[in-house]
């Protein structure tokens, strides 16, 4: 991902002066880490760290008639939210395949919805095909609102100390709970603080207007909140079991496959939407014939998005999607797996590299990994 360039990076760019290892999300710049990737990583888990995350896309939905637009296009109830909540869904195609996975904010105008950057042009295209704009008017709202993520154990400490809000009051939120805060009493300035469960810790995320971004980077910085970039993330979002579009999922994943059920995506009880007589289907008298799994194997190195995983009788029974090295559990990856192979199953990983065939034995396990 990353191009090999150390740029020197200054406070003016909403980023701690030094250097940083920049790369390429969707056509998105984006810090790989900002010094040490494994620094970064021990401040997730003892401190608190913030991280830039804008390159992800948010749009928003106005009017009366846009919790029920939304309830249409996507497998959650968004118009059983009450303003200030929220919830993950996905946004499927007619055969029940995952457009793209989201997060929705119940506003008082409205809604607010951002994607993953990969997924960014499917959800709008979706959003183009079945959304009237003279019903619910709709705009991409991802330059003129930035996104400042913080995380870690004192993350609520963070939040509260930069933006005035009230720490105990938003350690009890709901996930994709919500609040308006205006920065400095200025109501041109409206922030929305957002509590996110993407990484199994404590974390909010911060929506601002964009001209706000550098001012709320620099008094995280100034509350001790130490700058992480995309691989210490990668690594604890893999911990955390979170399917990533793109990689993980994509236009081919029916939602149980990538365990939407057990992430809170998918109502039963709600009306029609895109795609749901396949999710109903698996849902009331089937089951898929594969699950997004965890696995572990010994060593430093996991092997690499796209390796074959067999059994041992040497049939091929799922592969590889997100791989990293963690600092606490050592090499993993996710993987999809057929539903025949339990958590705790050993498989063997093939793949090829420079002409040479490698094989390393991995441990199955149920998401998210343990500890």
């Amino acid at each position: 991902m990353s191009d090999g360039s150390q740029p020197e990076i200054d406070m003016s760019s909403g980023v701690e002066a030094g250097v940083a290892s920049i790369g390429e999300l969707a056509g998105r710049s984006v810090v790989l880490a900002y010094g040490s990737a494994a620094a970064e990583y021990d401040a997730l888990r003892t401190h608190a760290v913030v991280v830039d995350r804008s390159h992800r896309a948010r749009y928003r939905l106005a009017g009366d008639r846009a919790a029920d637009t939304m309830t249409g296009l996507v497998t959650n109830d968004v118009s059983g939210l009450e303003p200030g909540h929220g919830c993950y869904a996905a946004a499927l195609t007619a055969k029940g395949r995952i457009v793209a996975d989201l997060r929705i904010l119940r506003e008082e105008s409205g809604i607010l919805v951002d994607a993953p950057a990969r997924a960014a042009d499917g959800w709008w295209q979706m959003l183009r095909k079945y959304v009237n704009p003279r019903v619910a008017p709709y705009e991409d709202v991802s330059e003129s609102v930035r996104d400042v993520g913080i995380f870690g154990p004192q993350a609520r400490q963070v939040v509260a100390a930069i933006t005035g809000v009230n720490a105990s009051a938003i350690g009890v939120y709901p996930p994709y709970g919500h609040a308006s805060v205006l920065l400095g009493g200025d109501p041109a300035r409206r922030l929305v603080v957002v509590r996110v469960p993407d990484l199994g810790l404590d974390g909010y995320e911060i929506l601002a207007p964009a001209d706000a971004f550098d001012e709320l980077w620099a008094r995280a910085l100034a509350a001790r909140a130490v700058p992480m970039g995309l691989e210490a993330w990668e690594v604890a979002r893999i911990e955390a079991g979170r399917p990533e579009w793109g990689i993980d999922i994509d236009d081919t994943t029916i939602p149980q496959e990538a365990n939407f059920d057990e992430l809170g995506a998918i109502s039963y009880t709600k009306g029609c939407y895109v795609g749901q007589e396949v999710v109903a289907r698996v849902h009331f008298r089937g089951h898929v014939n594969r699950h997004l799994r965890g696995l572990r194997a010994a060593g430093e190195h996991p092997p690499p998005t796209g390796a074959a995983l067999l059994d041992e009788s040497g049939k091929v029974v799922g592969d590889v999607r997100s791989a990293a090295t963690s600092p606490r559990l050592g090499a993993i990856a996710l993987g999809m797996v057929r539903r025949e192979v339990d958590p705790g199953s050993d498989l063997t990983a093939r793949w090829s590299a420079d002409g040479v065939q490698h094989e390393l034995r991995v441990n199955t396990a149920a998401l998210p990994f343990p500890g």
